[in-house]
């Protein structure tokens, strides 16, 4: 996937033309997590949840190679960290989270 991403940044010479900046990223990924909420709010099919969310990841892969980070790297520590939180049940749903002192479920 990632390889794919920079060769679609490259065709489109993302890095030289504005593409690439952060803000412009961030901002392109909350518009396609709107995207995402209108799926799931408006019961919109599968498919189309499915086309944003693929959306969402390639503008996070986009994202790593702006930024130069090692995605996968950052995925896998984050995952280990996470392994090691509590978990609790918040109004009837489940939570994982690093939760303050005191913090009622």
């Amino acid at each position: 996937m990632l390889a794919t991403v920079q060769s679609f940044h490259d065709k489109h010479d993302l890095d030289s033309n504005g593409g690439e900046e952060l803000a412009y990223r961030v901002a392109l990924m909350a518009e396609e997590l709107g995207e995402i909420s209108a799926c799931v709010t408006k019961g919109q099919p599968l498919s189309a949840l499915s086309e944003e969310c693929a959306d969402l990841l390639i503008l996070l892969i986009g994202t790593a190679i702006s930024a130069e980070f090692d995605l996968n790297q950052a995925f896998w520590d984050k995952m280990k960290e996470l392994d090691q939180r509590q978990r609790r049940t918040i109004h009837g749903r489940r939570r994982v989270s690093r939760f303050e002192e005191g913090e009622s479920a």
